[in-house]
């Protein structure tokens, strides 16, 4: 069926759409374990189903519905349909487990979903009506008029007690994914490589969104697979990588058998800190470069980037990206810091939230509208922004600021670890001391001789690579140490005893 556009659509998203009319068979996502394929005239006769369908469902524009897919490119359909309709889309973990999205009915509730869209068994604890996703109404062949409004909305869990709820408007996120394309310089000549989970702001903008505006594709699994990576990525001809730290440590040493892709042009690094010696060798292994970036879900994913065409400075996180960027003073939070000096990063902008969809958050903006991030920072004399922490993470010892991120960035250069995090504890004499947390790959950890080495490895990097007053204080030898889906570290249930220690040493 050709479907075509309705000539009075004036959104964003059908702007998006319209760039790509006249390429029905360019490939747009493709499934990375299958033949599956959704071209982009595909695309637009499944938006058009998937319009149809809400109709059927007596779904209105502004109303809340989750999604909650495990297939990726049905994901992909149904997200594109909801923000085509005007609908807020809230992207839910396919999982058995709703873990890190929905774990209470208060969580459900500070959602507000009208329903659940769903190809999963139903969830006891979401008490809404659960539609099921593999409906498939056909569509009417012209894919009827963009509705004004909607966008996604997402839950942490906050700091509080109280969920964190970020509503993202539709221009939002088009916006970003728009300066995403052009910083990167994605044409329809390139083809990304996705793993991160879709019902994550990252892969729906950087990835999804990103790729539309270009034109490009995209190829999607359902998570990262060491085996047979670069085989994969190979075989798929992938120009481009979306990738987190965790991931790219996993892909800087091949494994027999395996070389680059000649077509590879850059990594995307984000949701981390990524360890200025881990870009370096990666970079000297692969040959391409890493584009590491900062951002958060209060921003559309994106806040700062490192470019292509300019100098790229390891530990930098690039430069603002259509988001206005400042470095207050920690001395005095009333004036902007010096290039250099550290201080509380602050945002606001076209891509940026006004406001929480939730209560106890109004103290994070200021009376002009700039968010506190949260983050600890500084810009160098030609606009880098470098991050050196969490506010909530300094360390205090002594009177003395230890930020955590300057000791992760020596150990995540020893290879034998597989993640680390370092976090403050307390101490009778200087008040709080940095603590490491290792977990080592399974051949170090499951020998008692083989951790002596690598216990002996880390002391030496900490030695040569720390004053004595920043290296930890303790060595604390953990079973696993817990992350969220993107492999970023959950501190807070490291801080709250929720590891398994298996052997201390002090250093």
């Amino acid at each position: 069926m050709n479907i075509a556009l309705a000539t009075d659509s004036p959104g964003l998203l059908s702007t998006f759409l319209e760039r790509h009319v006249d390429y029905p068979h360019a490939e747009f996502v493709l499934d990375a374990r299958g033949s599956r394929v959704f071209r982009y005239g595909e695309l637009l006769e499944l938006v058009s189903c998937r319009r149809r369908q809400f109709d059927a469902w007596h779904l209105q524009p502004g109303q809340r519905i989750g999604v909650r897919v495990s297939d990726p490119l049905e994901f992909v359909s149904w997200f594109l349909a909801a923000l085509h309709a005007g609908l807020w889309l809230a992207p839910l973990d396919p999982t058995p487990s709703l873990t890190y999205t929905l774990t209470t009915e208060q969580r459900v509730q500070s959602l507000r979903l009208s329903a659940v869209i769903s190809d999963v068994v139903p969830d006891s604890l979401v008490k809404v009506p659960w539609l099921d996703a593999k409906s498939n109404l056909v569509g009417s062949g012209t894919l009827e008029a963009e509705v004004d409004g909607g966008g996604v909305v997402l839950a942490s869990s906050g700091t509080t007690g109280t969920p964190k709820v970020m509503a993202l408007k539709k221009r939002q996120l088009l916006t970003n994914a728009r300066f995403i394309a052009e910083n990167h310089e994605l044409t329809r000549d390139d083809r990304g490589f996705n793993s991160l989970p879709l019902w994550h702001i990252n892969a729906e903008v950087v990835g999804v969104l990103a790729s539309l505006y270009a034109g490009s594709s995209l190829v999607l699994d359902e998570r990262f697979h060491r085996t047979g990576f670069w085989k994969v990525v190979s075989d798929w001809d992938v120009t481009w990588i979306n990738a987190v730290p965790a991931i790219i440590a996993r892909l800087v040493t091949l494994q027999e058998g395996e070389s680059i892709p000649a077509r590879l042009r850059f990594v995307r690094s984000a949701s981390a800190p990524l360890s200025p010696s881990l870009m370096r060798d990666f970079e000297a292994l692969a040959g391409v470069a890493i584009i590491e970036s900062y951002g958060m879900t209060e921003a559309g994913s994106q806040i700062c980037a490192n470019s292509l065409g300019a100098a790229r400075k390891p530990g930098s996180v690039g430069r603002p990206i259509g988001v206005e960027v400042r470095v207050k003073s920690l001395g005095n939070s009333e004036h902007v810091g010096r290039h250099g000096e550290v201080g509380p990063v602050e945002i606001k902008g076209p891509t940026v939230i006004t406001a929480y969809d939730s209560v106890d958050y109004g103290d994070r903006f200021d009376e002009a509208g700039w968010l506190r991030t949260g983050d600890l920072g500084y810009f160098d004399d030609e606009g880098y922004l470098f991050l050196v922490g969490r506010s909530d993470d300094v360390i205090n010892r002594g009177g003395e600021k230890i930020y955590p991120q300057e000791i992760e960035n020596v150990l995540s250069s020893i290879e034998v670890l597989e993640r680390v995090v370092v976090i403050g504890e307390p101490h009778e004499v200087f008040g709080q001391v940095p603590v490491a947390y290792l977990e080592f790959s399974p051949s170090f950890a499951q020998r008692a001789d083989r951790l002596d080495e690598g216990l002996a490895m880390v002391r030496a990097a900490l030695l040569d690579g720390l004053s004595r007053t920043s290296r930890p204080a303790q060595l604390k030898v953990v079973e696993t140490i817990p992350t969220h889906p993107t492999g970023k570290v959950r501190k807070a249930l490291v801080r709250d005893g929720d590891v398994t220690v298996v052997r201390v040493e002090s250093l």
